[in-house]
């Protein structure tokens, strides 16, 4: 089917409100541009409306932090017991060094988990 082509122009005239809330519902929108939208609405054809939940975009932005703080916890925790292995000739070291292993790798696997849940949520909500 031949596109016909757009040959009449109509000029509309509105109050610096009414254009704004125009722009505003446009911006709502999926169409590509401000003249599409209006034709559409005119010839009653269906406009698409962007939708966000506003309190999923809150939790969105709390997750985010968090993976932030889980990545920095992981690599502080790791790059300080990589510094005390390289001090294993004082004993002291050493026998902490053995006590807090266990420690270590719980809270390596703790964070991890974590971390692969968080991915999951995001992952899922950002593509919906």
């Amino acid at each position: 089917m031949k596109k016909e082509k757009r040959t009449r122009k109509v000029t509309v005239r509105f109050t610096v409100n009414e254009y704004e809330k125009v722009i505003n519902k446009f911006k709502n929108t999926t169409s590509p541009q401000l003249s599409c939208y209006i034709r559409n609405i005119l010839l009653e054809k269906p406009v698409v409306i962007k939708y966000r939940n506003e309190s999923l975009d809150a939790m969105m932005e709390e997750i985010i932090v968090l993976r932030q703080e889980l990545n920095a916890i992981g690599n502080n925790f790791n790059q300080s017991v990589k510094k005390l292995h390289t001090l294993s000739q004082i004993p002291e070291f050493r026998n902490w060094i053995l006590m807090n292993e266990e420690t270590k790798q719980h809270l390596l696997v703790t964070t991890n988990l974590i971390q692969q849940r968080i991915n999951q949520i995001s992952d899922k909500w950002l593509h919906e």
